[in-house]
């Protein structure tokens, strides 16, 4: 009888797929009790077994109806073990959701358990009145957690993976324990990618991570942070906030200084954490953490070269560039991009991959940014030369700051913005480009964009889980013996395509 597959806590299907990847084939059972969840699995997985029930109230032994079970994933709710939840209160019950994996090893004791969750989940322990972790007690639930599965004959290892090493172009990192009672060892997948700057990567042994402009669609519109939401929409038919919030335009200037000064890039902003300070990357890297909210934007400042009229006036410029950071499960970067004119000539501009041009500027921004002044208290960006100098405090807190690229003179013409999008999102995770992502309905109703985003941002890195399930379930995988797969990610001649 053939071992069978579970995907417990299978949210949008993140792990299922990347079963999927490994094995030729989806999970026999998925279960997850949102039914947005269940309705996106069954539109990937419609070959599985589904549950849309709380992981409690599903019975391991009628579930898997005496079949054994070769492989069980489990990746239980995370967001009251990790650090991104601040102070704020946890919930017993969810932080113990993790339990549920010893009732599957007691009631069917499957060959192999693995369970994927944030790094923290090492800290696991009682909470006090307030439902903060004791420090003291720090560890000593995950302890007893480990020790009853070796009681249950498992031996039990765990790591810290990142998602890139792997092939996906995100720098996601999560804890993965395996556990397994068949008596092999545990082996654990080797990187297949790694930085660029690396000896394994020079020497050919791995492969360069994929970064973040690998899965931006470049063909989108990035509007203007300057335009009026109406102007936006007459102009591209798109609907958009606009003006901005302060503090998105404040972490949008941020990222211009970090980035826009040196390098001609597009960078990807970070706007929905706490602050007002630059949280982003350039687009050369894996991208962060996706969350359950929208929250990566895509910036692309404009840049022109200035020939004042006075005599004396200095040149300005500025550059951008770097790899998208974890994604979590909001969707918490912006894309700011930039086109390069100069002040003089006709030409209106000029791609950021090509050789510098002698252009003119155009467009009606132009001449934005030539100088301005930062203050070093506060939360203030700095101020405008063209305006009244801000308080002045007993001690020296201003500075000016002048934009040079190349040594010529720039002036910031626009600043382009835009969020990125769920397929954007989906991509940087992992998932291949054919998962569908929309479309699909729950409970009579179509899913909706934020509905969308977090279900990516809940999920499993499917590389990752492809990686861990190859080196857990080898035997199990395609090109063990395996006659038939399903090549369901495989771009196809037709709506499905099989290979011997």
């Amino acid at each position: 009888m053939r071992e069978i597959i579970v995907d417990s806590f299978a949210g949008g299907g993140g792990a299922s797929t990347g079963m999927e990847l490994a094995l030729g084939y989806s999970p026999d059972i998925a279960i997850n009790h949102d039914p947005e969840a269940i309705a996106m699995h069954k539109a990937n997985h419609p070959e599985t077994e589904h549950y849309c029930e709380d992981v409690w109230d599903v019975d391991p032994v009628k579930a898997t109806r005496g079949r054994p079970v070769g492989l069980a994933w489990f990746s239980p709710d995370c967001t009251h073990h990790s650090k991104a939840r601040g102070g704020k209160p946890r919930e017993k019950k969810i932080r113990g959701l993790a339990w549920v994996v010893i009732r599957w090893a007691i009631a069917v004791q499957p060959r192999v358990i693995i369970l994927e969750n944030v790094e923290e989940f090492q800290d696991w322990g009682p909470l006090d009145e307030e439902g903060q972790p004791i420090p003291g007690e720090k560890g000593r639930t995950f302890e007893s957690f480990v020790e009853c599965l070796r009681q249950l004959g498992y031996v039990v290892e765990w790591r810290e993976l990142v998602a890139c090493d792997y092939g996906a172009p995100t720098s996601r990192k999560r804890l993965c324990m395996e556990m397994r009672r068949d008596g092999k060892p545990i082996v654990w997948p080797e990187p297949t990618h790694g930085a660029p700057d690396s000896l394994e990567v020079q020497a050919g042994k791995r492969k360069p991570w994929r970064t973040a402009a690998e899965i931006i669609d470049w063909s989108l519109p990035c509007p203007s942070i300057f335009d009026s939401d109406k102007e936006i929409e007459r102009n591209y038919g798109l609907k958009v906030k606009r003006p901005l919030a302060d503090s998105t335009q404040r972490r949008i200037a941020h990222g211009l200084v970090k980035f826009g000064f040196d390098n001609p890039n597009p960078f990807i902003v970070t706007v929905n954490h706490s602050g007002d300070g630059f949280r982003g990357q350039g687009i050369d890297q894996p991208l962060g953490t996706v969350t359950s909210k929208n929250g990566y934007g895509l910036v692309l400042p404009f840049l022109t070269k200035y020939h004042g009229e006075i005599k004396g006036q200095e040149a300005r410029g500025q550059t951008l560039d770097s790899p998208l950071l974890t994604l979590d499960t909001s969707n918490r970067f912006g894309l700011v991009t930039a086109n390069i004119i100069k002040f003089r000539g006709t030409n209106i501009g000029q791609s950021v991959n090509e050789p510098l041009h002698t252009i003119t500027a155009g467009g009606n921004h132009h001449g934005l940014v030539y100088a301005f002044l930062v203050e070093y208290y506060g939360a203030s960006i700095g101020q405008s030369l063209n305006s009244p100098l801000h308080t002045i405090p007993t001690h020296d807190r201003f500075g000016l700051v002048i934009v040079h690229l190349h040594g010529q003179p720039y002036v910031v013409v626009d600043i382009g913005f835009r969020m990125l999008t769920p397929g954007e999102l989906y991509a940087a995770q992992g998932f291949p480009s054919t998962y569908i992502i929309d479309g699909y309905r729950a409970n009579g109703r179509p899913v909706q964009k934020h509905q969308q985003v977090a279900k990516c941002g809940n999920s499993v890195s499917p590389q990752m889980a492809r990686a861990m399930v190859q080196a857990s379930v080898p035997e199990l995988c395609v090109g063990s013996g395996r006659a038939l797969s399903l090549e369901r990610y495989k771009p196809a001649a037709g709506q499905m395509e099989f290979s011997l």
